[in-house]
């Protein structure tokens, strides 16, 4: 029975709503609005918690894309710096070998690059060991060079690896020419950081600062070849500094000139000599 009642009711306010609303449309609009800011703060407050959890729910997808994107973004670091380290090793590496190209002889000649496996250098040798032997065409006497200059010569091949005297060693000779006059003398390595100049003659004209190249002499070295600068002049003699510090030295040019000179003679002969 109570249904039937609300149910009339409710049709009976729906068609006053109706008649009203024919009848004044602007008390109709009116009254649509004083229910809905009535109804606008339980509305705000009951899509508060709706927003809220729609905030924590974006906020918590956030977090986890950002610790994907971080886990990723260490990852691809990772990978930049050992490509960073390899282009830095790879750069040094051309640096050296580009030294190795700024020397060019004069000469027609050949030369094969080779990378320093052993330094033996020590109070009573100055020497170094090299990756290429008889196979790769290196063989005793011929000149070892970098960019800046000669360091020394090759004494002894194998089929893979090679020993090369350096310019400093006490068994060392070199003929060179000392400053614009050309002065002859003989580098002549004592172990020493600065091998001296002897042979030099007394009335020679030599400055502190003078280039010293190779002067051609004995067919082993072709002139030309820088060797380094007069370091100091005083009573125990004239003292070369090399351009090169062999302790700093990674790769290194073997050049043959197709020169046989003196080690050509010493081999037939029998007998060892200082060039």
């Amino acid at each position: 029975m109570a249904q039937r009642f609300a149910f009339l009711f409710l049709l009976v306010a729906a068609g006053g709503v109706l008649l009203i609303g024919k009848a004044d449309p602007k008390i109709f609009d009116r009254t649509r609005m004083v229910v809905t800011d009535t109804l606008a703060p339980i509305l705000d407050a009951l899509s508060r918690p709706i927003a809220t959890g729609a905030a924590i729910v974006d906020e918590v997808q956030y977090l986890v894309n950002l610790r994907q994107e971080n886990a990723a973004l260490r990852s691809d670091n990772a990978r930049l710096i050992q490509w960073h380290t390899a282009a830095r090793n790879l750069a040094a590496e051309n640096k050296r070998l580009r030294g190795l190209l700024q020397f060019v002889p004069e000469q027609a000649s050949q030369f094969i690059s080779a990378r320093v496996i052993a330094d033996s250098g020590g109070t009573f040798v100055r020497s170094m060991l090299v990756n290429a032997g008889r196979a790769d065409g290196a063989r005793k006497g011929l000149p070892v060079v970098v960019g800046e200059g000669l360091i020394g010569r090759i004494v002894d091949s194998g089929e893979r690896s090679s020993r090369v005297l350096l310019v400093d060693d006490l068994n060392s000779r070199i003929p060179v020419v000392v400053g614009p006059d050309r002065e002859r003398a003989v580098l002549a390595g004592d172990n020493s950081r600065r091998p001296k100049l002897i042979y030099l003659a007394a009335n020679a004209q030599v400055q502190q600062g003078a280039r010293i190249m190779t002067s051609g002499q004995g067919g082993v070295f072709p002139p030309g070849i820088p060797v380094g600068v007069v370091s100091s002049i005083n009573a125990n003699g004239v003292r070369v500094e090399s351009f090169v510090a062999a302790s700093d030295l990674e790769y290194v040019r073997i050049i043959d000139y197709g020169l046989a000179g003196v080690l050509e003679r010493d081999r037939r002969d029998g007998t060892a000599r200082g060039y």
